[in-house]
């Protein structure tokens, strides 16, 4: 598929109107070509209205209609697994054959989605048969389901260019709950952005769908991004990056005429506990596969294990030296973008300065923008001292937090913000202890792994990929996982309608058998 650099709205290639840009190749730092349109709130709006317009046509499809275009999208990006993952590769410097399987799980959550879709849980809908003879007084017929909330932006991710950006999973769970998607696409990979952008729109244009229903842009600096989340017509924003970026938006949609919401994605270190039991039967096989799943990406995962926690005893020098053996070992590698590069030295550094020591370096890096792997050690008292330290470094960097008795333990574990996920390494004479730094994790994060690492996860109906703040801006809901849909909808109730007006999950003769509570009971029927 020949690459144009237009940006996609609606069914038309729209040229450049600000400027352009060239995507950049971060291990030689060398332009690659074509040039990419940059544009700005004229194309927003565009946008925006294509998006309004299609909506109303675009929410009432039939779940069948529905389920189909998303299984449709699945297809066309299997048709451009390989060519996707060789430009995705040349715009991150990410392994091709990593990128061919992330390629590989965008389509599998677009035919995910699309059964959601087809059962129709997602509707949650509910019956209140009419009681004409009830006393003191009658009650009419309620029905309730969930609608889509209105058109949706999508920000895609520097990190994940194909799973966390145009074909992510945030633009399959909007497109599930029947929402219309804008995708601000992310100029560290536009050649990879549009790519998933033309198999998308194809899939709206082969099934006959309003154009509208997606669109693709790009723009340089904040412009866009505020234009997007200040258009009156766009219902959600859902955004993955830093803590800055996504309070930056959040604040902005709050001050809107008519708030909305922000989805953000933002920090979270992913704090890893060792109990005593554990750290002395397998400390250094626990050591050693910490460090092994943090360096995975280069460090830059938002679920990699950044903190690694133990009371000194029995098996914590065998835990730290198979860690530090792991990071010594590890070959620096090209980061995502040059600023990515140049933040992850600067926060390396401020560990180092607020008092952590490190124990182990990498090889000196042969190009300037890879990232040197580090593994850095300090006191628990030190750590509690210094809310910095507990602060997400982007990189292939941990943090060994060696702690003096289990009291210390369950008190650094109350100082952690809100995390994406939280583990614990434990054995059966743990369990005691486990006991009480649960509840401790359930307050801070939505996903505990017990014997095992947080990176990666499975995408499915159980999956959370979320947590309290900093971790996300609302807790209530993931960004991965089928019930990330939730996102999108809102209820709506029906009262006394006549069944020849009634929605298709509400009608009285349940043709789609979909999963439906009646009067409390919940049934299929």
């Amino acid at each position: 598929m020949a690459l144009t650099g237009a940006m996609l709205i609606g069914s038309s290639a729209v040229s450049a109107s600000d400027s352009t840009m060239k995507a950049l190749d971060p291990a030689t730092g060398r332009q690659i070509e074509p040039d990419f349109a940059l544009g700005g709130p004229a194309e927003v709006d565009r946008a925006a209205r294509l998006a309004d317009d299609a909506f109303d046509a675009y929410n009432g499809t039939s779940l069948q209609e529905r389920a189909t275009f998303l299984e449709l999208i699945a297809d066309r990006l299997d048709g451009i697994n390989r060519e996707l993952a060789e430009r995705a590769a040349l715009e991150t410097g990410l392994p091709v054959a990593q990128l061919e399987a992330e390629a590989t799980k965008a389509a599998v959550q677009f035919r995910q989605f699309a059964e959601v879709v087809r059962q129709g849980r997602f509707r949650h809908a509910t019956i209140d048969p009419a009681q004409p003879e009830r006393k003191p007084r009658p009650r009419m017929d309620h029905r309730m389901q969930k609608i889509a909330i209105g058109p949706v932006v999508v920000f895609g991710a520097s990190n994940f260019p194909i799973s966390y950006s145009v074909a992510g999973g945030d633009t399959a769970a909007a497109l599930a709950a029947g929402s219309p998607v804008i995708v601000k696409a992310h100029n560290a990979h536009p050649g990879a952005s549009e790519l998933q952008g033309r198999a998308i729109q194809s899939a709206v244009a082969d099934r006959g769908l309003p154009e509208g229903v997606f669109s693709l842009i790009r723009g340089a600096g904040n412009e866009i991004g505020e234009a997007l989340v200040d258009h009156p017509l766009i219902k959600a924003v859902t955004f993955t990056g830093s803590e800055a970026g996504g309070m930056a938006l959040y604040r902005r949609a709050q001050l809107r005429p008519d708030p909305i919401p922000v989805f953000a994605e933002m920090t979270s270190v992913n704090p890893t506990f060792v109990l005593p039991a554990a750290l002395a039967a397998r400390g250094d096989e626990i050591g050693d596969g910490f460090a092994e799943r943090m360096l995975v990406n280069v460090g830059q995962a938002c679920l990699k294990p950044a903190i690694l926690l133990a009371v000194h005893g029995p098996g914590y020098t065998e835990m730290r030296d198979a860690a530090a053996a792991r990071v010594s070992a590890m070959a620096a590698r090209t980061m995502l973008t040059p600023g990515i590069h140049d933040a992850y030295d600067r926060n390396a550094q401020r560990l180092r300065d607020s008092g952590a020591e490190t124990i182990a370096k990498g090889p000196e890096p042969q190009g300037v923008r890879e990232g040197r792997a580090r593994l850095l050690e300090v006191e628990g008292d030190r750590f509690l001292a210094d809310p910095t330290l507990a602060e997400e470094v982007f990189g292939p960097s941990a943090l060994l937090v060696r702690l003096t008795d289990l009291d210390q333990l369950l008190a650094v574990a109350r100082s952690f913000r809100g995390q994406l996920s939280a583990t614990m390494h434990i054995d059966e004479p743990d369990h005691g202890h486990a006991v009480r730094l649960l509840p401790i994790l359930e307050r801070r994060t939505g996903r505990i792994v017990v014997n095992a690492f947080a990176h990666p996860q499975e995408v499915g109906d159980a999956t959370i990929h979320g947590g309290p703040f900093p971790a996300t801006t609302d807790s209530r809901f993931t960004s991965v996982g089928m019930t990330a849909i939730d996102r999108f909808l809102r209820p709506v109730t029906y009262q006394g309608f006549p069944d020849a007006l009634l929605p298709e999950a509400l009608a009285t003769v349940n043709f789609p058998e979909l999963s439906r509570g009646i009067d409390e009971h919940h049934t299929r029927g």
